[in-house]
């Protein structure tokens, strides 16, 4: 599997668990983040492996020690993208490359 078609499938599994959350008062929440991560993850899929963000995954170590595993993102990254309810897709993908960057500051 390419990293681009790992990374699209963990934000699509992330959509199922958003969609599986059961919530008394959640107001729609969601489903809209379920909505926002399957444009995500959608978006994704339109990228290139040589896209630099990509590389700046790899480089953080969220596709394994040689860069060539399943996306498997740290801890702040996956909180990001598990509170992710809104935006384009695009700004979920900066926000991570946003996170990534000020962790190894």
């Amino acid at each position: 599997m390419s990293r681009i078609a790992s990374m699209a499938e963990y934000l699509r599994a992330q959509a199922r668990r958003r969609l599986d959350r059961v919530e008394t008062h959640d107001e729609g929440r969601n489903a809209r983040s379920a909505l926002a991560l399957l444009d995500a993850a959608v978006y994704t899929e339109s990228l290139g492996d040589d896209d630099p963000l990509v590389e700046v995954l790899a480089e953080a170590g969220c596709f394994g020690p040689h860069g060539l595993g399943e996306f498997q993102p740290g801890e702040q990254v996956a909180r990001l993208i598990r509170s992710w309810e809104s935006g384009e897709p695009w700004q979920l993908l900066m926000a991570v490359r946003f996170a990534l960057h000020t962790s190894s500051v």
